[in-house]
């Protein structure tokens, strides 16, 4: 189910230009933004940003229910790697 919530969101935007990899407990799936279009697959592949939090809050902040930001201040998201990288999942939230 998340897979495909990425999945659909990353079709509906223009590619990022950047690799994401979200760790959401035991789902890891990387999105390749770097070609003509963004690529979501599953795998523990090497990316520019990680972005880590539960399968939960994941959902709940794709249903608007949890703030992005407030759930990185909260400690709820952390995120390694490009900084820059992950502001630009804003066009796949958006």
């Amino acid at each position: 189910m998340i897979l495909t919530k990425i999945q659909e969101m990353a079709a509906n935007a223009a590619p990022i230009g950047s690799t994401i990899k979200f760790s959401l407990g035991e789902n890891i799936i990387h999105l390749d933004g770097k070609g003509d279009s963004n690529v979501v697959t599953q795998g523990d592949k090497d990316a520019e940003c990680t972005i880590s939090m539960t399968s939960e809050d994941f959902q709940a902040m794709v249903s608007g229910d949890l703030n992005p930001m407030m759930a990185f201040m909260g400690g709820k998201i952390k995120i390694e790697g490009d900084m820059s990288v992950a502001m630009q999942l804003q066009s796949l939230f958006g």
